[in-house]
């Protein structure tokens, strides 16, 4: 099986590289733009962990080659999202903001407890991440929060509280509540609370190692080559 690696040169992309090499798998790379296309055309799969802009154009070759696709680029947008979708009308594309299997195995334990569990129990999202980290909350809290409104049968938008500052009132009913921390070379915290009266429940990932990312795309691929054209996510992998 031979694995295509896009931005190979990148933090994610190097240890992507180690991975399929520890895999035993035939590694390709793109090493310029110009031959994303021959990467496309020699590879049984190929891994995106590039940049949003670029992710229309590999979505394109993906649907050029009918080549399997993984991709762990976020920041995606309605246009990326779309193109994606096009893509996977002649191949299998799967697409995550978090590669990680125990993240995934969280997103549907969130989901499952939010069923179970009426709005008489708050939930809030904490992350925690590394002092650089430019965006928040962070994908993967995002994620968690669609989990638990999918859960909830409510429209994450409706229900978030993104930042709390000043006098803020009570509680609403309902809420979906997020918390962040940055500072140091926190890598990934998550935890989800589920607080209600007499007791919470907390149910939480720590990432201590990227390479978890790493291994998760590497696992993804392998799965996605024998799958028929459509959209797939983590969830798909694990059976979920």
């Amino acid at each position: 099986m031979k694995i295509g690696v896009l931005g190979a040169n990148g933090r994610m992309g190097k240890m992507i590289v180690t991975e399929v090499r520890n895999s035993g798998h035939d590694l390709l790379v793109a090493a310029r733009a110009d031959n994303k296309e021959a990467l496309f055309k020699d590879s049984d799969v190929v891994i995106d962990f590039t940049t949003a802009n670029a992710a229309i154009d590999h979505a394109a070759l993906a649907y050029q080659h009918s080549r399997p696709l993984v991709i762990g680029t976020t920041g995606l947008g309605a246009a990326e999202m779309a193109g994606i979708a096009t893509a996977a009308q002649r191949a299998p594309v799967l697409q995550s903001g978090n590669m990680s299997l125990g993240v995934n195995i969280l997103l549907s334990l969130v989901e499952q407890t939010a069923i179970k569990l009426n709005a008489d129990y708050d939930i809030e999202i904490f992350e925690a991440h590394h002092r650089n980290k430019i965006d928040a909350p962070s994908g993967t809290a995002l994620m968690l929060g669609e989990a638990a409104a999918k859960g909830r049968n409510v429209k994450l938008k409706d229900a978030m509280i993104p930042a709390r500052f000043g006098e803020t009132g009570g509680r609403i009913a309902g809420a979906i509540g997020f918390s962040v921390f940055r500072g140091g070379d926190v890598i990934g915290d998550h935890t989800v609370t589920f607080a209600g009266f007499g007791e919470r429940i907390e149910l939480s990932h720590k990432a201590s190692d990227r390479g978890l990312f790493a291994k998760g795309a590497v696992k993804a691929a392998i799965w996605l080559q024998n799958q028929p054209p459509g959209q797939y996510s983590m969830k798909d992998v694990l059976g979920l």
